[in-house]
């Protein structure tokens, strides 16, 4: 049975990490070397520690087999799952690790460890779609989220792949600057940071197709008009399904009705384009399909926290 996915994206992350004149970061995993992605991660996070000054990272890792006690961390990094796997009951090292940490990421393979155990609960889970597709059922309601990363209190999960770049990129833009984030993005030729509400797009996509045609070419059109948006008639009308049937289809294979999949569409272009464009907020709203600017900011609010002015003074002071 396919684990249930849902398109919700979370809210701001690192807030108390805001402001702080350094932060700890380590990577705690249980086997050497690190895999390409997460060696990729780790450059990133060295180039800010040796280029953020006094307001850097201090960044490490650690081999479970190899180390003894660690200190407690700002940020902590769990890139595989726990061996032996122990499914709800980690380490007394890891779980003293994770009671200390201030967040704690988890990418690729040890999400499936995160859904085995309490800290799981209700918790909204951004699993690579490959994993979601063989996974029985989610822990404890954790939900499944087709985004590249996911924010809940404390914990941020990652689907793994060049995802893992977004979240070092976005660590570091989020804490200690853009100016810093667009210096390393440079030094490593990466044309942009992607945000974590964006979708695990190409391999959804497959997995859409696989699973029904008529899904994909809904969620097709949607990404296709969002400046315009489509009603849920015409989009059925399209793909040759009655609107009763457009819904179920939402609603077994993503966990939702086809209005808030298409809303979660649109603001998250109009995240990526706050943080990316310079184009007004008034601008914006109106090419993410919202008919005035209290409309959008209305709506943006209620489903992030914070308004689209609020959003992008917050990526252009990270520090305030």
């Amino acid at each position: 049975m396919s684990a249930r996915i849902e398109a919700a994206v979370g809210g701001p992350p690192w807030r108390k990490l805001l402001g702080a004149t350094g932060m700890d970061v380590l990577l705690y995993g249980w086997s050497a070397p690190l895999p390409a992605e997460i060696a990729f991660l780790h450059r990133i996070l060295q180039l800010a520690q040796a280029l953020g000054s006094n307001h850097g990272m201090r960044v490490s890792t650690a081999i479970a087999s190899e180390t003894g006690a660690c200190p407690p961390c700002d940020v902590l990094i769990l890139w595989e799952q726990p061996q032996p796997y122990s499914p709800g009951a980690p380490s007394g090292r890891l779980d003293e690790l994770i009671e200390k940490a201030t967040y704690v990421c988890v990418i690729g393979k040890a999400v499936l460890w995160l859904l085995q155990t309490r800290w799981s609960a209700g918790m909204r889970v951004a699993l690579h779609w490959h994993d979601a597709m063989v996974l029985d059922a989610p822990a404890d309601d954790a939900i499944l989220s087709p985004a590249i990363i996911e924010h809940t209190g404390k914990w941020t999960t990652c689907c793994g792949g060049t995802a893992a770049i977004d979240l070092a990129l976005g660590l570091v833009r989020d804490t200690l600057g853009t100016q810093l984030a667009s210096t390393i993005q440079d030094m490593l030729c990466i044309e942009r940071i992607r945000e974590p509400a964006e979708r695990q797009r190409v391999a959804l996509q497959t997995q859409f197709s696989g699973l029904t045609p008529k899904l994909s070419e809904a969620v097709a059109l949607m990404e296709a008009n969002i400046e315009e948006p489509l009603q849920a008639e015409e989009i059925a009308r399209l793909v040759g399904v009655s609107r009763r049937q457009l819904e179920r289809l939402f609603k077994q294979h993503l966990n939702a009705v086809p209005s808030r999949y298409y809303l979660d569409i649109r603001l998250a272009r109009a995240r990526r384009l706050l943080r990316e464009s310079r184009h007004s907020l008034l601008q914006i709203g109106l090419m993410c399909g919202f008919s005035s600017g209290p409309h959008f900011s209305t709506t943006y609010r209620t489903v992030f926290g914070l308004t689209p002015r609020e959003e992008r003074q917050r990526i252009l002071r990270p520090e305030a």
